[in-house]
């Protein structure tokens, strides 16, 4: 299949260098460091193991591009409002759209946009990180899992599934619901926590009270899911999740790093569209309100001093 990533970045950079190290016709748009990595190449620093590639295809803008089967975004949902531009070239009938991204409800509203595409959702349990332009610095972790959205072709999927797994890439298939909901388990205490107490992962947890407050806000999200009917999740997920995070390099979310350089947080689809979902069928989520409330005057803050 053929491959376009939209975000080269630490996350797109990552599993687009895996695929096209693997052998696949993988196409990337770069925007900052496309002269860069036409001249150097890119570089993917890994736990895995590091590779370069010395001649990628890059491009400045989709309009250059050939057409995918496979489009996989890994851009910020804070920038989704550009892919009504930037999707078209990319697009035969059967492209299917991949979104790798975090939070709640991005796959809703991109299909009301394009109603006739092929969706899914990409969720990616990964530490990664753009260190400097044509270089990806992956520190541990990399398994992803597909929730399929309105993908009407399965095989297409499951052809994705095998290129995942082929590049060294872990890769399962779930229920959408189930994939969502379950990034959101440690992506909805761990990005805003991060934030607001000016932390990395292991001070949160090495600290009993917000070990403590983590756990809770894991278990309100499993509450919400579970209050949606969302199978798969109980308080042993929070428990792994907790375990996993405890095991992982020291680590600063995507999240905090945005508030560091002074860039949009996603709250919308990290909190505010799960908190909604949650209180629709009746399901209060009072600890993690209350990071949302804290997330909004930090990002009101930041904005003002510019």
């Amino acid at each position: 299949m053929k491959y376009a990533i939209i975000g080269t970045g630490a996350v797109g950079g990552y599993y687009g260098g895996r695929l096209a190290q693997a052998g696949n016709d993988v196409h990337f748009l770069l925007h900052s460091d496309y002269e860069y990595v036409c001249e150097h190449g890119f570089q993917v620093d890994s736990c895995d193991g590091s590779f370069h590639l010395d001649a990628p295809n890059v491009y400045r803008s989709t309009s250059e591009m050939p057409q995918a089967d496979v489009v996989i975004v890994a851009l910020k949902t804070t920038r989704n409002h550009v892919l009504t531009e930037l999707l078209p070239p990319l697009l035969h009938p059967e492209t299917l759209v991949l979104l790798i991204q975090n939070g709640i409800g991005p796959e809703p509203l991109l299909q009301q946009q394009f109603p006739n595409l092929y969706l899914a959702a990409g969720l990616a349990f990964i530490c990664s990180a753009k260190t400097e332009p044509g270089r990806v610095n992956h520190q541990c972790y990399g398994s992803i899992n597909i929730g399929n959205y309105s993908c009407k072709n399965r095989l297409i999927v499951d052809h994705l599934i095998q290129d995942f797994t082929q590049a060294g890439i872990k890769a399962a298939s779930i229920e959408y619901h189930e994939a969502r909901w379950k990034k959101a388990v440690w992506n909805m205490p761990f990005n805003g926590m991060t934030v607001v107490m000016n932390a990395q992962t292991d001070q949160l947890l090495a600290n009993p009270s917000t070990m403590q407050l983590i756990r809770r806000q894991m278990m309100e999200v499993i509450g919400a899911a579970q209050a949606l009917g969302v199978k798969g999740l109980d308080a042993s997920f929070a428990d792994r999740m907790i375990e996993m995070t405890l095991s992982m390099t020291p680590y600063s979310p995507s999240m905090k790093l945005d508030y560091d350089f002074n860039r949009p947080m996603e709250i919308d689809y990290l909190y505010t569209h799960a908190i909604a979902e949650a209180h629709r069928v009746g399901y209060a989520m009072p600890s993690l309100e209350m990071l949302e409330a804290q997330l909004r005057f930090l990002q009101e803050k930041n904005s003002l001093r510019g």
